[in-house]
Formats: C-alpha cells, structure tokens, sequence
C-alpha cells in the first residue's frame, strides 16, 4: 500500500460518503450551468469578458465581492440587523473554512490530507499535542461557530418574526428553497454538537465546544458521549450533502452566482431587449432575500402581494412566468434602488415581456416615414411629448419660458407628431417601438439642431438611451430652465410660497436627476421635502409600464403618495413629470410643473 493510499485510509469514516457525494454533485452542476452559460453568451459580451480579465476592473470586481457578498454592505444601509445576519452567515462561514483549513493543514499528518479531512477536522485530528497555537486556533473557531450561530438564531427568528427585524413582509419559498434551507438551518448547529462531543472525548481545550464537550461527558459518561458523536457526524455530514445537492436548484445558488455576476458587471456586461445568458447569472444571482417586497407600492398601497421582482425572477428562474407576473410592474426602479446585489430589475422585465406580446414584430408603422408636423426653426428643439400634450398649461407654459428667454425654438410636436416609442418598448413592442425611433431619429437630424428639450421624463430616458443622438444634447425641461436662469436670460422672482417636490420615477431613478429640478424651484420659493424623497420617491401609480392594473389601484397608490406631501404641510406640490402631475394631482389638490411655478414667476 503506497503512500497516499495510506494517507486516504487514515482519514476516512462511512460518515464522510454524503458529504462527498453531496460536494461532487454541488461542483458538477455548477461547471456545466457556468460553462454553458458563457459559451452561449454573445460574442460581444465573451469579448468584454475576456477584455476585462486581464484589466484593473478584476481589482474592483473582487473588492465588491468581499464587500457584498461576504460583508453584505449594502444590506446593511438598509437594515442594519438583517446586515448583521446574511454577513455572519456568508462571512461567518468562509472564515471558519479558510481559518479551519490553516488549522487542519498544521495538525493532521504531514501527508494528503482529503477534503472531507478538514472540513471534518475535530473528528480526524489526533489527542492534543500541545504544540504551538494549538489552542489559540481552537478558540478562535469557536468564536467564529458562534458568529455563525448568532446569525442561524436571527435567521430563525426572521421566519417567525419578520416584523421585528424590520420586515414586514418576507419570501414565499418554493420546494427546493425549504429544503435547502431547513438543511442550513441545521449545518450549524449539528456541526456544534458534534464537535462539542468530540472535544470532550478527546479532551480538546476551548472555550465553547471544548467546555460543552467536557460537561456533557460529566453527566452522560464516555460511552454515551462516543455514541452520540457518531450519530452527530453522520447527521452533519447528511445535512451538508441534502444542502449542497438543493443548491444549485434553489436561491442558495445565489452563494456562488454573485462573484461570477459581479465580475461580469464590472466588466461592461448588461441586459438589454434581447434575452441573453447573462440575464441567467443576474437571475440566479438573486438570493430572494425580500428587501425588494417592502419597497414596491403595488404591495404596499396596491394590495398585491405576488407580483414583486423577487417572485418574478423566481418565476422566470424556474420557466413558469406569466403575463399577470411580468406586466405587473409599475417599473419605478423602487426596487432596484435597493436590491443588494445590483440586478438589473427593469432590464429582465422588459426583454421578458416581448413573450407575450399580442402583436407581430411587423412594418406597421412605416407608414410613419416622411411625417413631419412640426414647426419653427432653431438650434434648439423641444419635444412635448404625448402626456404633456394631454397637459396643455405645461406646454404653454414652456411657450412663455422661450419667449421670455427670447430663444428660437423648433417645435417637434406642438401640432402632432410621432410618440417617442418608449410606451410601446415598455409593453414588449421592441421591434414597433424601433421603428417610430428611427422616424424621429430622422426628423432631428434633418433640422440639425443642437439641444433637444422635453418635459417628459420618459421621452427623456428614451432619448439618452436608445437613439444615439450623436452631436444632440438631450436635457430635460428643469435642466433647460434652470441654464437660461443661470445665464441670466429669465427673470424670476421669488415668492413667499412653500414648495413640496415629487422626485419623478424616470426622471430620478431613471435618470438620475435630482437637484436641478430642486435649483430651480428655489428660484421661485423654498422647499419643503416630504418623508422619502429622491431616490426613495414614491411613484405616482399611474406608470405607463403596468399593463395590468386598473384605474382604481392606481387611484389608492397616487392617494397614499399624496399624503406624503400633504404632511409637508406645503400649499403647492411640483413635479417634473406630466403624468406625476395629473395621477398625483387628483389626491393632493394644487399641483403644478415646474414649468408653471416658473412661468408664473418671471418678472420684466
């Protein structure tokens, strides 16, 4: 017998097969989901992939992991206490794996040792021998198995108690999700048990699972201690391989999934219209923690409790997605404002809805080519928009802004024009949505100007998005204003008046514009913020990316974000927004755009 043979030998138990088997099964499942998964990506992104290894992004990519994955950052800002429990259970863990292999590498034989040898190391390692740093080594995995512990106890708790830990609503579990995490639920604790016992038999000095040991052979006796230990092994060991097997096929595939997404994020990779396999690891990626559920206004002030982004991804995962689940969605960006791991929610929505399109992906709309109804001359253009043309003071409103302002201006829109296509891409029309697109694409660059306004977010976001408007900047209306004041071109008084202010969902969020629209209106009066602003503004209800819900769950959302801004005890609510204006309008009362307070505030 060599060797290594020997070696084996010496380090084997029957106890040691389901966890051998279990981490096998683990391993394989997750080369052939990986190595699919990225031979099947486009060949752009496997070029950005390949790109991005051998650059300075890797350093960033591994910083965000220790970050998120282990230490879990960003579930900390939200909740502290729920912080506290993922990273006790991710960072707890892999610290007790890398501190027990040094301790395992230090004190079994100097020959191989296998794996299942260190990761079962109190079982295999021989009677103390007193060597250096023994104890130290033994103490500090007892500090962290009860760093682990404390959070197993928080995760308990969080299932009977949600509210407590600031939840108020957790994850409904599918099959593969309770197994995997009954299985982890008892890894812990088994495995303390088991090495208590076998601390006392072998008469192993620490401060936890070393006194534990040593009482519990008090008051049972070697003999009972020796049988219990083994049956503690044996249901360690089944725990591990039953949690290892359920991995990859429930949330807990989120473990490993998030170092490989992350990288591939920091790299340049994104989701877009078209599905790809990278939507897989965003998918997968998705620990279903819930911290997406207490966020969406579709829940909270709508009732609905089944439609949010952690359900959706878990449909999608499992291939049974409906039409009700994926159009659903108000699409405010709430939740993936506070997702943890940075998937790309509104993403993943939108390139699932052209599933269920009704309509073929035709040349309906090219009719469209040559229409041209707009009007005036200028360097700068202004686009209303659909909604604002359904909200005619805004649109005179900004008539007066230019006038005062002596500016030129071609009107895109103000006597018809073609919808700016994000509507239509919203609701799973790519192809239709491409196509009116291309027509405006066209119309702008005919007239050659060089500034594009509009007052609509969504055209906005569209604008900056998918036309490549090359040698055009796009500004929103509160940008544009707040310029000509800047340059000294309007005049505005200021009045005496309190102004709350609506952060819009596609203007915020969407675009990440904040402070200009704030600018603006201090020119005019002060502000006063509503409890949650920014990027925790409330959507107005009435988001044209919901295709399912009705006027009267959009009524109860615009209600419940009213009252924010009446606590304000403001007389005026402003938005930037010709939807927010009219959904929110009907429950708070005095409500205007921002062009309005302007233009009602212009001296000269």
């Amino acid at each position: 017998m060599d060797g290594f043979q020997q070696d084996i030998l010496t380090y084997y138990d029957h106890f040691v097969i389901p966890f051998t088997v279990g981490a096998a099964v683990l391993f394989a499942v997750l080369a052939y989901k990986y190595c699919r998964w990225f031979v099947k990506l486009p060949p752009a992104d496997r070029s950005l992939t390949l790109r991005g290894l051998f650059s300075r992004k890797v350093f960033g990519a591994i910083g965000e992991v220790v970050s998120e994955s282990l230490l879990h950052r960003r579930i900390f800002r939200v909740n502290p206490l729920l912080g506290y429990m993922h990273m006790s259970l991710a960072f707890g863990w892999f610290l007790l794996i890398a501190v027990g292999w040094v301790e395992a590498s230090m004190h079994l034989t100097e020959g191989y040792a296998p794996l299942h040898a260190h990761v079962f190391y109190k079982y295999f390692v021989p009677e103390p021998t007193g060597a250096a740093g023994e104890r130290v080594l033994s103490n500090l995995m007892d500090l962290l198995l009860l760093f682990v512990l404390s959070g197993v106890a928080l995760a308990w708790f969080k299932r009977m108690r949600s509210r407590a830990l600031g939840m108020k609503r957790t994850t409904k579990h599918v099959v593969g999700d309770r197994i995997a995490l009954t299985a982890l639920w008892f890894v812990f604790p088994v495995r303390f048990l088991a090495e208590s016992a076998e601390a006392g038999l072998k008469g192993i000095p620490s401060f936890l699972t070393g006194n534990l040991g040593e009482a519990m052979v008090g008051a049972f006796g070697s003999q009972f201690v020796s049988g219990f230990s083994t049956v503690a092994w044996w249901t360690y060991s089944i725990v591990l391989a039953v949690f290892f097997i359920a991995l990859p096929f429930s949330r807990y595939m989120h473990i490993f999934t998030e170092i490989p997404f992350i990288f591939l994020r920091r790299f340049g990779l994104r989701s877009g219209e078209q599905k790809t396999t990278y939507d897989n690891f965003q998918i997968e990626a998705c620990s279903r923690c819930g911290i997406c559920i207490d966020p969406c206004q579709l829940q909270a002030d709508g009732g609905l409790n089944d439609v949010q982004s952690v359900y959706f991804l878990r449909d999608r995962r499992y291939h049974k997605l409906s039409r009700r689940v994926t159009d659903n969605c108000l699409m405010c960006g709430r939740c993936e404002a506070k997702c943890p791991v940075g998937i790309e929610l509104t993403a993943l929505r939108l390139n699932s809805r052209e599933k269920f399109s009704a309509l073929p992906a035709d040349d309906r709309y090219a009719y469209l080519g040559g229409v041209d109804r707009s009007s005036g001359s200028g360097r700068v253009g202004y686009f209303a928009g659909c909604m604002t043309m359904l909200t005619p003071r805004i649109l005179s409103s900004m008539e007066k802004i230019f006038e005062a302002a002596e500016q030129s201006v071609w009107w895109a829109d103000r006597d018809g024009g073609i919808c700016c296509g994000r509507p239509l891409k919203l609701s799973g029309e790519a192809a239709a949505a491409r196509r009116m697109m291309e027509h405006n694409r066209a119309l702008f660059a005919k007239q050659e100007i060089t500034t594009l306004v509009t007052s609509c977010p969504i055209c906005l976001k569209v604008f900056r998005e998918d036309y490549d408007l090359a040698g055009i900047e796009v500004l929103h209306h509160s940008q544009y204003i707040l310029r000509l004041i800047n340059e000294g071109r309007l005049e505005v008084v200021r009045q005496d008046t309190a102004f709350a202010y609506h952060d819009p969902c596609e203007l915020g969020r969407g675009c990440g514009i904040y402070e200009e629209p704030r600018d603006v209106i201090r020119k005019a009066g002060s502000i006063v913020e509503a409890d949650g602003n920014r990027e925790d503004a409330v959507c107005c209800g009435a988001s044209l990316a919901n295709l399912e819900i009705g006027e009267e769950v959009q009524q109860q959302i615009a209600a419940a974000a009213a009252v924010r801004y009446r606590d304000t005890g403001a007389s005026v609510l402003v938005t930037s927004c010709p939807l927010c204006k009219k959904s929110i309008g009907r429950a708070f009362g005095k409500t205007a755009d921002i062009a309005e307070v302007i233009a009602g505030s212009l001296g000269g």
